[in-house]
């Protein structure tokens, strides 16, 4: 169970990070602002969570330039994402993004199979549904569709998929070092470099300083830079589990990490969200997704 255990902290320090973002914004500061100074630092966490902390500083240039790709996916689908937020429901927005983690796993399966430690049963099916109907249950419920917004959020969707694919990819260089079976062949070294995430996040904040700088033309303020940096702590804490998670979790759990991910995230800000700005959630559709991480995680096999 420890994937699963590191999953729900990655979601916790994650739900942290959106209420400092909320913060930020209600004192008048944008998203593009509060991203770009919140993935800066959480580039420097990384720097200090993998080779500072692990006393690991080589370079690996195959794993730069693999960061560099995740990088740049992070960054497109964190565009997409501010796009699909201004142009259209946000709660819409975040069940569709959210449910996106439901596919890396079907997308592993399907690229690599039980030999590389993939399998997804008809429970983490039925299971993965409940989840995905239950997010777009609580986030239809307070929306309205609009159809400019539709070319932003599917972006967003399928972007965070690759993303998550990416990150799972890593995990089995590390677990399978050099197996022909996998479309890049790195070896242990390569594979375990500690630069990788910082290198996916710098990516991602010299992108998103294009976009503040080309769109805003403004310094930023102080509050963006207060919530941005804890909630860059917050998000460089919560995405190092995150890593260690895909790289610990059984052949059981890697089904469902993400979405148990996801489900820590949407539970926990709604419950700040309720808690301090009294907004209405709707907690049927949330015990429908809590419903589909239990049909999807229990081994029912193992109960018989």
């Amino acid at each position: 169970m420890v994937g699963i255990q590191l999953m729900l902290l990655a979601g916790a320090f994650v739900a942290l990070s959106n209420y400092f973002m909320r913060k930020s914004i209600d004192t008048g500061g944008t998203t593009k602002g509060f991203l770009m100074v919140q993935l800066f630092v959480v580039t420097l966490v990384a720097i200090l969570l993998n080779p500072v902390r692990m006393h690991h500083y080589d370079w690996s240039l195959c794993m730069t330039l693999f960061g560099v790709a995740g990088g740049c996916v992070l960054g497109v689908m964190m565009a997409s994402l501010g796009r699909a937020l201004e142009t259209g429901p946000p709660g819409l927005t975040f069940a569709a993004l959210n449910s996106s983690t439901v596919m890396p796993s079907i997308v592993m399966v399907l690229v690599f199979g039980v030999a590389f430690g993939y399998r997804f049963t008809l429970y983490n099916g039925l299971g993965s549904l409940f989840v995905v109907l239950g997010l777009f249950w609580a986030g239809w419920s307070r929306s309205s569709y609009k159809p400019k917004w539709l070319p932003f959020v599917s972006t967003a969707f399928f972007l965070h998929v690759l993303f998550l694919v990416f990150l799972s990819s890593r995990a089995l260089f590390i677990n399978y070092p050099g197996e022909n079976g996998l479309f890049l062949s790195f070896d242990m070294d390569d594979a375990k470099n500690q630069w990788f995430m910082p290198v996916v996040f710098f990516t991602a904040f010299l992108i998103q300083t294009v976009l503040f700088t080309k769109a805003e033309k403004r310094r930023i303020a102080p509050t963006e830079f207060l919530y941005g940096t804890v909630g860059g702590i917050a998000n460089g804490v919560g995405t190092f589990f995150m890593i260690l998670a895909t790289e610990r979790a059984t052949h059981m759990e890697h089904a469902m990490i993400y979405p148990i991910f996801s489900i820590m995230v949407i539970l926990l800000c709604n419950l700040w969200g309720q808690l301090l700005y009294r907004e209405r959630v709707n907690w049927w559709a949330n015990t429908l997704c809590l419903l589909g991480i239990l049909v999807g995680t229990v081994n029912w096999s193992g109960l018989k």
